[in-house]
């Protein structure tokens, strides 16, 4: 076994703390990855709360690891020692199934292991995320990173980088759309970049002046305050697609009202709570509503080399893992441009 160090939540609700596990050797098939550096997630601070219920503890959370090949297994083609490369959400998948055969793992109808407090079935228990300093992954749910990305730059790619870059793809996102972004945090400032990367014309909607103001640096042709009802309306029948990013709780008629016919409104944010969707929203322009989970392995790799060609890379800042906690409650905060991620050689540090 690899002894290996990270940190952890011994319960729901704890703050994260050190934590000495132990990760499997390397199977035939298996990359070991040392960590060096992986985002923060605002999902991983719903598992540490138990949010979404099914948490398991003590958990070592993170799903948007980058690092440098150390060892590998007899049989693995892709990779070799010091190679760049990155794991996200899966680590595994049933690879049998309809949605596997078809590339898309994070739809296994048997369900994939994610990359932490999910089923581990090659050691037992439960797998541990990117907390950490090392992670073993067989090398079909491993990706390589562009020698031209900055690598903490991108890890936050691995998360929100494909969960906007896949509905952009699926719904054919390009030159001619009008596209809106709903929020503008660690996925909206994504979406706004692949958006305008891929010719769209794009609107930014957020209740923040700050954010507007941050949109436009960014690239979006438009900033509108959500909470100005003139300004809303002046929006109304104009977009193509609309990617909603915001898991708080708000109005979804409202930005279906601002679809023109055949327009579709996507959901990768995930609310507490149901929200109601009027009939009359949907049938009177045939709208759609819709929803869209990460990515599989395949249009992962597919990212990352768009990114690697056209510079796109994650606006983040850096923490040490010693200031998780405080990290987690200015996320919680929005204080935050736009993601953070953690330099894991400081795991060394006192």
């Amino acid at each position: 076994m690899i002894r290996s160090r990270g940190y952890a939540a011994r319960r729901a609700k704890a703050r994260l703390e050190p934590f000495s596990f132990e990760r499997r050797e390397p199977a035939p098939h298996d990359v070991v990855l040392q960590i060096e550096y992986c985002g923060v997630c605002h999902s991983d601070i719903h598992q540490v709360n138990n949010d979404w219920g099914g948490s398991e503890f003590p958990m070592v959370p993170g799903h948007e690891i980058v690092g440098n090949v150390t060892r590998t297994g007899p049989e693995v083609k892709k990779f070799a020692p010091g190679d760049r490369a990155a794991i996200g959400c899966m680590v595994d998948s049933c690879r049998s199934c309809s949605s596997c055969l078809d590339g898309e793992e994070q739809y296994c109808e048997n369900g994939p292991v994610f990359t932490y407090s999910s089923p581990d079935k090659h050691s037992g228990g439960f797998t541990y995320g990117g907390y950490s300093d090392c992670i073993v992954a067989d090398e079909a749910f491993v990706v390589k990173v562009p020698e031209k990305l900055d690598l903490a730059s991108a890890a936050p790619l691995l998360c929100a980088g494909i969960t906007t870059y896949s509905p952009m793809r699926r719904w054919h996102v390009g030159a001619g759309c009008t596209m809106g972004v709903v929020g503008l945090g660690g996925l909206g400032h994504m979406a706004v970049k692949f958006g305008c990367a891929f010719g769209a014309q794009v609107a930014v909607f957020t209740t923040s002046a700050w954010k507007a103001r941050e949109a436009q640096r960014l690239g979006a042709h438009e900033a509108v305050l959500s909470s100005d009802g003139a300004a809303m309306a002046a929006q109304a029948g104009r977009f193509d697609f609309i990617i909603d990013t915001v898991s708080a709780p708000h109005d979804i008629h409202a930005l279906l009202t601002l679809l023109r016919r055949d327009g579709v409104l996507v959901l990768v944010g995930l609310p507490p709570d149901p929200a109601p969707v009027a009939a009359f929203d949907l049938i009177g322009r045939r709208r759609s509503l819709a929803g869209s989970v990460i990515g599989g392995i395949r249009e992962t790799q597919e990212m990352l080399d768009y990114c690697g060609t056209h510079g796109i890379t994650c606006d983040i800042e850096m923490t040490p893992i010693q200031k998780i906690n405080e990290a987690y409650a200015r996320t919680v905060k929005g204080d935050v441009k736009f993601r953070f991620v953690i330099d894991m050689a400081s795991l060394g540090e006192p």
